[in-house]
């Protein structure tokens, strides 16, 4: 397997990675009350009947539910969020083609990765979020992290490459 082969497979699963938490951000009720039910949560219990994790679940069930039922047009805010997710795993297609001539788009996006922790340990107190979200929110930033550092050492690893072999591959 090529390294640069290895290069895009590692940055095509990292767009997919992007797309798919920006696509799950549409049916964002839908998708708690398949969760909750999952977890054995009755929407028809306050959320005080649970604890942990199962409290967290049903206090997000049900503020989603009675907030879209009554101002829908706050769905509209997690609309953007799934478009902002699909836009930016459109820049990621440059590098995806080219490497070495984009390669800042993967250095943004490792700032974007390091940002998510500020982000979330700052802005989450303020809202309310329990630390343990908090953490899982930040695993998102350090889980994405990975594949663009690898994706790093193996355009180092094609720059040399190329250079012997004259130009890159095309997809």
């Amino acid at each position: 397997m090529s390294t640069l082969f290895k290069y895009r497979l590692v940055l095509g699963a990292f767009i997919l990675g992007l797309v798919l938490s920006g696509v799950t951000a549409f049916p964002l009720a839908w998708e708690m009350r398949l969760l909750t039910t999952c977890f054995g949560i009755d929407p028809s219990l306050p959320p005080e009947h649970y604890t942990g994790v199962a409290f967290w679940l049903a206090t997000v069930n049900r503020g989603l539910h009675e907030t879209y039922a009554a101002y829908p047009w706050v769905a509209y805010g997690t609309d953007w969020l799934a478009f902002a997710h699909i836009a930016i795993a459109v820049y990621f297609i440059g590098p995806l083609i080219d490497p070495i001539k984009n390669e800042w788009v993967i250095y943004a996006g490792l700032i974007g990765c390091v940002l998510v922790l500020p982000l979330a340990l700052i802005c989450g107190p303020l809202r309310g979020i329990p630390l343990y979200w908090r953490l899982i929110d930040c695993s998102f930033g350090l889980f994405g992290a990975v594949p663009l550092l690898y994706c790093l050492h193996l355009t180092r690893l094609i720059q040399v490459t190329s250079k012997d072999q004259g130009r890159l591959r095309p997809i």
